[in-house]
């Protein structure tokens, strides 16, 4: 397997690797008073995919770089992974001297203490007009007021406001709030209908804080973008 694979070049180019089948072993593991200098994700993982485990991570505190390396190279990951604190998203088919490098460059780069913990308070925020997302506790505010968000709407409202004066198509969105390929509804892009209705909720939650709300637009066709008031 790829992980294994990957191990075992880490290991014979001088790294001290620890491996785990998925997030919720890994989370455990560094709950137990574990540190390391820097964690390797993948999108899809056993349980819990990569971008909840950033999620967890952050909430606990934890500064520990942390790379995305993945089969997924769509933009959309990227920024997600990104405006949630990861440090590079690296594709799988990248050369592993090209891997070794950048892990080099991040590990020398950042030497965090024992558990990586954070300063209380601190960590990143994303901002689009009204819009202020603070992606380290996944809370949404909007004209100062906070927005009750699921987890799911709560990434979905990232991509959007991620997309600097672009698009983010349905199926974009639909993976990211139940994986890539995952197949729902009837037909090859039944997944839309559910993407629309997603969309729907987070309006409304918008409008109950502010009624005028009208922040995500629609390309019929293709998708949906955040749009600054004016």
């Amino acid at each position: 397997m790829f992980r294994e694979s990957l191990g075992l070049n880490l290991g014979e180019s001088g790294f001290e690797v620890m491996e785990f089948n998925g997030g919720r072993p890994f989370l455990d593991w560094l709950g137990a008073g574990n540190g390391v200098d820097a964690i390797l994700l993948d999108w899809r993982m056993p349980g819990m995919d990569g971008l909840a485990v950033l999620r967890s991570l952050r909430e606990r505190g934890v500064r520990v770089p942390v790379i995305f390396l993945t089969a997924l190279s769509d933009d959309i990951y990227e920024e997600a992974a990104l405006r949630f604190g990861a440090v590079d998203f690296i594709e799988k088919s990248r050369s592993l001297a090209i891997i070794l490098q950048r892990l080099r460059l991040i590990t020398e780069g950042a030497k965090p203490s024992a558990t990586g913990a954070a300063a209380p308070g601190a960590g990143p925020t994303l901002k689009r007009g009204k819009l202020e997302l603070k992606t380290d506790i996944a809370r949404a505010f909007y004209d100062n007021k906070p927005v009750d968000l699921t987890v799911t709407e709560f990434n979905i409202v990232c991509a959007l406001a991620a997309a600097i004066d672009a698009d983010v198509s349905y199926r974009q969105i639909y993976d990211l709030a139940r994986g890539a390929d995952f197949v729902a509804g009837q037909g090859e892009e039944g997944y839309r209908v559910n993407v629309r209705s997603f969309i729907k909720r987070i309006r409304q939650k918008f409008r109950t804080v502010h009624p005028e709300f009208n922040g995500i637009a629609n390309y019929p066709g293709f998708g949906y973008r955040w749009v600054d008031p004016e």
